[in-house]
């Protein structure tokens, strides 16, 4: 786990090794252990390097392969990596190293654009030809690792972190209004290729970018997820789903387990991280360190899940760690939470995972999360409805998004106004091919869009802010292909949805953990905010910044400073913190 970034020229001139520095040192973070760049005429590349596999200096990078004429920079971890150097092995391939970064350039080397096809895991990378003077760029199917670019003036950077990107100079801070309403549609959520800013784009998740000598680009989709069955999947019993999913999900546990360091876990006391937990104990991990995070209640809200966490920790034995984080620490810690998002987040759990990330760091350096199990068993209380929907994109929007787009209007200056661009992002998505019902359409924009840019990008630069690798086992893509041909009702049946997981799961974790109400991962103080978190928000939008861009209405504002506990979104979020917060992000990365 790392943060890797470049800039590559197409007027002439050498690459700009300056701006490459401070983007490598902008995200230090992200890989504490080393550092390097490489420079050689109209291409440089830089690296920090957090060491999971491979601790030596042969994994170094930016790695250069002189004999293959490639050189890579790259983030994540491919979990099937030695699989793949047996077979590159057998085709004639020589390694001088004992990691998973090396596999890549050789399977670059042996398979051409194709090689993303036969990686299992988390990734974002660049490797560039030194013949050709092409660069190779790739993220993983779900996007679990982030990678910005800005193309503009002869040259296209690019970096694992948007904050990190802008600081290399010379790119606008210009807000995006199609983004802004997503932004404010979606709970902060704006899909790729667009971020909050106009001139800095993110390459979609299951997607590859050739960039040519001469600037020019070729960007290809090489994952879809198909909803689509056949006829086996529709008789197939709900006891041999069942089966089906825990194998699944017992390799992708057992996939991420691939490290040269421990491998502890993030117990919330939730189904998701309690099965986990509990596969790992039946594969015989002994000891497993366990890190749960609370927080102080507010209006009877309970502000943790520790009674659901304590009972798996006791249930499988392992070295449990609470951690409890009082109103009094949150405030200080929210500009360095916000610090370490590479977009606006305005979920209030991102502060938790910035704090729980701290403490784990302290023991572990890479740990295995449940993200994701909601998406991909539909696990959240807008599925249901959709099983019977006749209007899709209707009925979704009105179960999911935080407002209208007449409020929108309503509250954004003129210069921000449009369409409803939102509600047509939906729209098109839902005619996509490979999904006929409402509730596959549902999941697939949750799994594929939603999921990229709120959970899972939270957890990445939330735990990368303190040097700290979270593995996703309900991300497999295996796993997901493998809900994809799940009929909805096995998911959406049961108290809450999950059914086909929940009841697997009762083979290996306790049947209280499974059928609690549905928990989530609070921060009582961010929902309702007041006395100094009110203050604390207040000086965010009082500051000149806030009334110099020009986005949302000063009585809007007046409104939600005046009660803001009464606005409070669908999703059970604040419509002052979701303000707030971007205003706050943009102030803290001097955009």
């Amino acid at each position: 786990m790392c943060g890797i970034c470049g800039e590559i020229r197409f007027d002439g001139a050498p690459a700009d090794v300056q701006a490459v520095e401070k983007m490598t040192c902008g995200m230090k973070a992200r890989g504490p252990d080393a550092g390097g760049i490489f420079a050689q005429g109209r291409i440089a590349a830089g690296h920090r390097r957090l060491r999971i596999i491979d601790l030596s200096e042969h994994s170094q990078q930016p790695m250069i392969d002189s004999e293959l004429g490639l050189g890579i920079v790259y983030n994540g971890a491919i979990y099937n990596y030695p699989q793949l150097k047996d077979e590159l092995l057998r085709l004639g391939y020589r390694f001088f190293s004992s990691g998973d970064t090396e596999v890549i350039l050789k399977a670059y080397h042996a398979w051409g654009a194709d090689c993303v096809r036969h990686f299992n895991g988390m990734f974002a990378f660049a490797i560039w030809e030194r013949d050709s003077g092409s660069v190779f760029l790739a993220r993983d199917r779900v996007g679990i690792k982030p990678l910005y670019y800005h193309a503009a003036g002869g040259k296209l950077r690019f970096a694992s972190s948007l904050p990190a990107l802008f600081a290399s100079g010379g790119i606008s801070s210009e807000i995006d209004p199609i983004a802004l309403h997503h932004y404010m549609n979606f709970h902060s959520v704006v899909p790729a290729p667009r971020t909050i800013l106009k001139d800095i784009k993110k390459l979609e998740p299951g997607t590859t970018l050739r960039i040519l000598p001469d600037g020019g680009m070729d960007k290809r989709t090489y994952w879809h997820l198909s909803f689509q069955r056949d006829q086996a999947d529709n008789e197939r019993s709900f006891a041999d789903w069942q089966e089906l999913v825990l194998d699944q999900l017992r390799l992708s546990v057992q996939r991420r387990l691939i490290a040269d360091v421990p491998v502890g876990v993030l117990l919330s006391g939730g189904l998701d991280s309690s099965l986990i937990v509990g596969l790992l104990a039946e594969a015989g991990q002994k000891k497993l360190h366990t890190y749960s995070v609370g927080f102080e209640s507010v209006n009877d809200e309970q502000g943790d899940e520790f009674f659901y966490s304590d009972i798996v920790a006791r249930r499988f034995d392992t070295e449990h760690h609470k951690i409890f984080v009082s109103s009094a620490e949150l405030l200080p810690s929210l500009e360095g939470a916000v610090r370490a998002m590479s977009e606006p987040m305005v979920s209030h759990d991102a502060v938790g995972f910035y704090l729980l990330s701290r403490e784990v760091a302290k023991k572990n350096k890479v740990v295995q999360s449940g993200q994701g199990a909601d998406e991909v068993f539909a696990g959240y209380h807008w599925y249901p409805p959709m099983m019977d929907s006749d209007r899709p994109v209707d009925d979704y929007l009105a179960l999911f998004r935080d407002r209208s787009h007449d409020e929108f209007l309503a509250i954004t200056r003129q210069a921000y106004r449009g369409e409803d661009y939102s509600r047509q992002f939906v729209a098109d998505h839902f005619r996509l091919p490979g999904a006929v019902e409402p509730i596959d359409k549902t999941l697939r924009i949750d799994t594929t869009i939603m999921l990229v840019d709120d959970p899972v990008k939270r957890v990445d630069n939330m735990t990368m802010a303190w040097g700290l690798e979270a593995r996703v086992p309900f991300l497999d893509h295996e796993l997901i292909e493998l809900s994809a041909r799940i009929p909805g009702r096995h998911k959406t049946g049961g108290q809450d949805g999950k059914y086909v997981l929940k009841e697997a799961a009762r083979r290996i974790i306790p049947h209280e953990v499974i059928d609690r109400p549905k928990g989530y991962f609070p921060v009582p103080a961010l929902k309702y905010i007041r006395g100094e978190f009110l203050e604390f928000v207040k000086n965010i939008v009082h500051d000149p910044s806030f009334a110099k861009r020009r986005m949302f209405r000063k009585k809007y504002v007046d409104q939600l400073l005046a009660e803001p506990e009464e606005h409070i979104t669908p999703l059970r979020g604040s419509k002052l913190w979701q303000i707030a917060l971007l205003e706050y992000w943009l102030q803290t990365n001097n955009l």
